[in-house]
């Protein structure tokens, strides 16, 4: 069965800094692509970034330079580095695994909001 368990969403001020962790278990973690979506209220969800196996990474202008992803395929988890945070980045965060169309998954999403 295959999980992903995210988790470092909370409340923070402009201009902090917030770092999403998600812990997968189930499946060759290696092979996967590994992205974060997110979806504010009334929006529909947006790529994030993404990282392949090799290590290549994509990331909406909307946060290039701002936010970060990794991956450590030891510890089967993927991180997104979100600084210099604004209150426009406020919406659920969603980690995605995705392999082909039928080993695609989602985790139930982190809260992640930006206000003073």
């Amino acid at each position: 069965q295959v999980q992903l368990v995210e988790s470092g969403g909370g409340l923070v001020q402009p201009g902090g800094s917030l770092r999403l962790s998600c812990a997968a278990s189930g499946l060759g973690f290696a092979i996967y692509v590994m992205g974060w979506y997110r979806q504010a209220p009334g929006k529909q969800r947006e790529l994030v970034a993404h990282i392949t196996s090799a290590g290549t990474t994509n990331t909406a202008d909307s946060v290039k330079g701002r936010f970060t992803i990794s991956r450590d395929n030891a510890k089967n988890t993927v991180y997104l580095q979100m600084n210099s945070l604004k209150p426009e980045d406020t919406a659920v965060y969603y980690c995605n695994a995705k392999y082909d169309i039928v080993r695609d998954y989602w985790g139930q999403g982190t809260q992640v909001t930006v206000s003073s």
